[in-house]
């Protein structure tokens, strides 16, 4: 409650104006590498208020010098009316222009921005997403980035304002400098209000992304545990949980609104009156002494209405201005991640050939100061089976991960045939290492695509081939389409048996030099473990194997065994050595047989 009270705290927080200015312009180097298109809006943008300028300018020069003097004529109204006209089209092509390639440089970026996160998220190691809810993830891949359009839609908008406020302000000096000046006194007030605001709505939204972050992480673990949730009934906790979590994100978007009705049209359109105002009221003082005339009176509104409207619609998308500076922060904290995969130090060309691996004192910690793996020395020669036994958190798939490098152990070597694990190419170490896990996956397409996995070279005939190795083909040639059957997320329409099979088959296939077995028997019912049992056997030959075991009866007859207990190796040798010295795998072996003589 503590840690939440003060995570809370720090959502709280305003951005500070410095670092809203560091993260606009990390967000401007997205923007600017289309600069092409980027350059041909701002050039339309500038176009755009010259033509704002002109018009008012225009109508003026008309009726000072024409309709006020009597002499305006049918053909004169014409032209000026004609002139107007192509003015306005000349205006709202320009306006397409500018609108068409800002939209179009947006979108690119913000492809760029969205492919720059999917590819430093498969950049990131194991332990950042140990860290990290997959929900807050996808939010901030997708909510994030939306947030990041609408961002630069206000870039767009930013950049015709800047235009038209300078163009407003040249127009009105020009018209008359002292009218122009008791406008210019009303800019320091109008800075002064967004700064207020920015500091005021930039703690707001960063609770506001935080809540919807947590509710995106809420609504993920709901999904994928519905049918745990359901058989012990949480569904009141649940809901009770999620409706606290979007309770305050709803407050807190009521106090987004609160700031954003005082501090934004109304106020803007408040300062407007009085410019307004001021300008009449100075207009009309001197009528005694001087004249002025309609047109000028008629531009100079204009001018003041080009003045105020650009910042008032500024100040109306300062909100999806602040929600992306918020967004480009929570996207660069992701960005900035150095929790990345261990390094390898590639010698090009180095392969595995002959699959043997040596563990030489070994000690990992995943925190960096609880270790897990305790001086861990083992060697397993080319074609050999190891197993490897222990109680939950003894270590076992601690081994497997440090040595398919998703963590970077620290004391002691890996060694593939002698060389150093970290010098082979990580590609190399992904092709000859073959993991099957004890919950596989199995992606969206169909049988033959999880067994391929999307790699062209594999065909149709190395992929039966593997299935029938495994014992997979049993029920695969029984499904509609057969290895050509759909399969939909999660291959929820397979039982546990048969996606193990499919995996079985889908590292079989790419016929890897070491097979790594994390317990990949332990979730399997008997009859399907005795099918794959001589699959396995099939798999193992001319493969150096390592096999975390659940059950002691499938790495019977494993080269050599090692016991591990806390994080150490307490037991080495075959099944029957250790039968032998009566310790621990005496006892759980005995413990087995046991339960399953009882069954």
């Amino acid at each position: 409650m503590e840690n939440e009270d003060k995570q809370q705290s720090v959502w709280a927080q305003a951005i500070p104006v410095k670092e809203q200015w560091q993260i606009f312009k990390r967000l401007l180097k997205f923007v600017s590498r289309f600069k092409a298109e980027m350059i041909t809006a701002t050039i339309a943008a500038l176009l755009l208020s010259v033509i704002n300028m002109l018009l008012p300018f225009g109508l003026q020069y008309f009726m000072d010098n024409f309709l006020l003097k009597g002499n305006v004529t049918v053909r004169i109204i014409v032209y000026a009316g004609f002139l107007y006209a192509l003015g306005s089209i000349l205006k709202a092509f320009i306006q397409f222009t500018y609108g068409y390639f800002f939209a179009l440089g947006s979108e690119k970026s913000l492809e760029n921005v969205r492919l720059a996160l999917y590819q430093k998220l498969h950049s990131l190691g194991m332990r950042y997403f140990d860290q990290t809810p997959a929900g807050s993830i996808v939010s901030r891949v997708t909510n994030d980035t939306m947030s990041l359009s609408s961002f630069l839609t206000v870039l767009a908008s930013v950049v015709v304002s800047f235009f038209a406020i300078v163009s407003a302000l040249v127009a009105m000096y020009s018209t008359n400098k002292v009218a122009g000046l008791l406008v210019t006194i009303f800019l320091p007030i109008l800075l002064w209000v967004m700064w207020l605001y920015s500091q005021k709505s930039s703690k707001l939204y960063r609770s506001y992304r935080e809540r919807l972050s947590r509710i995106n992480t809420n609504l993920n673990e709901s999904i994928e545990g519905v049918s745990l949730i359901q058989q012990f009934k949480q569904e009141k906790r649940k809901i009770a949980e999620f409706e606290e979590e979007n309770g305050a994100l709803m407050k807190t978007r009521f106090q987004m609104i609160k700031v954003n009705s005082f501090l934004l049209s109304p106020l803007t359109s408040m300062l407007y009156s009085f410019a307004l105002a001021a300008a009449l009221v100075y207009f009309g003082y001197p009528l005694n002494e001087t004249f002025v005339p309609a047109g000028v009176v008629y531009a100079f509104s204009q001018y003041i209405s080009q003045f105020f409207n650009p910042i008032a619609n500024m100040m109306d998308q300062m909100t999806l201005f602040q929600d992306g500076i918020v967004a480009g922060k929570r996207i660069f904290r992701i960005l900035d991640e150095t929790e990345y995969e261990p390094k390898q130090n590639e010698v090009q060309g180095l392969e595995i050939n002959q699959g043997k691996i040596e563990f030489k004192h070994v000690s990992f910690s995943y925190d960096g100061k609880h270790e897990i793996l305790h001086d861990i020395s083992f060697t397993v020669q080319p074609g050999e089976t190891l197993g490897i036994v222990g109680h939950t958190g003894s270590g076992k798939s601690s081994i497997i991960n440090v040595m398919m490098r998703f963590y970077e152990f620290g004391q002691g070597e890996i060694l593939i045939d002698g060389r150093d694990i970290r010098s082979y190419p990580k590609a190399e170490i992904r092709q000859k290492l073959g993991l099957v896990l004890q919950e596989p996956f199995m992606f969206h397409g169909d049988v033959a695509s999880n067994i391929r996995m999307y790699n062209d070279q594999i065909t149709d005939e190395q992929i039966v081939a593997a299935a029938k190795t495994v014992q997979a083909d049993r029920f695969i040639e029984k499904m509609p389409g057969k290895y050509h059957a759909k399969v939909i997320e999660g291959g929820s329409e397979f039982s546990q048996g048969e996606r193990q099979l499919i995996s079985f088959a889908r590292t079989l296939v790419a016929d890897p030099k070491v097979l790594v077995l994390d317990e990949a028997t332990a979730n399997v019912d008997t009859e399907t473990e005795t099918l794959i049992q001589n699959g396995l056997k099939q798999l193992r030959k001319g493969r150096t194997t390592l096999a975390i075991a659940h059950r002691l009866s499938t790495i019977a007859d494993a080269d050599q065994i090692i016991v591990l207990d806390k994080g150490r190796i307490i037991e080495k040798g075959t099944h029957d050595e250790l039968l032998a010295q009566q310790g621990y795998y005496y006892n759980l072996y005995t413990l087995q047989n046991n339960k399953n003589s009882e069954v």
